[in-house]
Formats: C-alpha cells, structure tokens, sequence
C-alpha cells in the first residue's frame, strides 16, 4: 500500500472516529435537554397549581363576602318593607274610611283592568 492510501484510511478512521463522538455528543445534549424540560415543566406545574390554588381561595374569599352583603342588602329590604307595613297600619288607623276607599279603588281598578284583557 502507498502512502496516498494509508493516509487516507488513517484521516477516514480519525473522521469515523469524530463521528462517533459527535453521536455519542449529541446524544448527552439531548439527554440532558429532556432532563432539563422535565425539571422545568415539573417547575411549570407547580406553579399553575399554586397560581389555581390561589386563585380557588381568592374565588372562596369572594364568595363569602357576596353571601355577607346579600345578607346585609336583604336586611335593608326586610327593614324597608317594616317600615311600610308600619306607615300603612299607622294611616290606616289614622283615617280608616280613607284607607278603606283607596284599597276599594285599586281593587276595583285591578278588576277592571284584568276583565279588559279577557276581550
């Protein structure tokens, strides 16, 4: 064999060589990218879960001061409502021949009204 031969056999095997290498480097990157993903989406997924935690307990927060102020707003009208029933039963005391023609007149007025719409 000439030199122009073992030259070249030499410079394939030292390539075969490097492209072996390259593989088995390729190879590591690609591990140890998988590992860091998984490590960063384990990170991720903790952290949505947080965030949805959070966001739960706020929802809850926000739940019970609704039920509160309904509470409250249905106390106010509660309220309201007593003081009508009051200021009624106290005109009606007042002047009761009065109270009892307006109550005559708007039942006479509703009847009137419900028997035009049977036509």
């Amino acid at each position: 064999m000439s030199n122009s031969t073992e030259g070249m056999k030499s410079n394939l095997t030292e390539a075969g060589g490097h492209m072996r290498q390259a593989a088995v480097d390729t190879g590591d990157a690609l591990r140890n990218a998988a590992v860091a993903a998984a490590d960063e989406l384990r990170l991720g997924k903790a952290n949505v879960k947080a965030d949805l935690a959070d966001g739960a307990l706020a929802g809850i927060g926000a739940a019970e001061h609704a039920g509160g102020a309904a509470r409250e707003q249905m106390d106010a009208l509660m309220d309201k409502g007593r003081d009508l029933i009051d200021s009624a039963s106290e005109l009606i005391r007042e002047r009761p021949l009065a109270s009892f023609g307006v109550a005559f007149a708007a039942g006479w007025i509703i009847a009137k009204l419900a028997r035009g719409g049977d036509r």
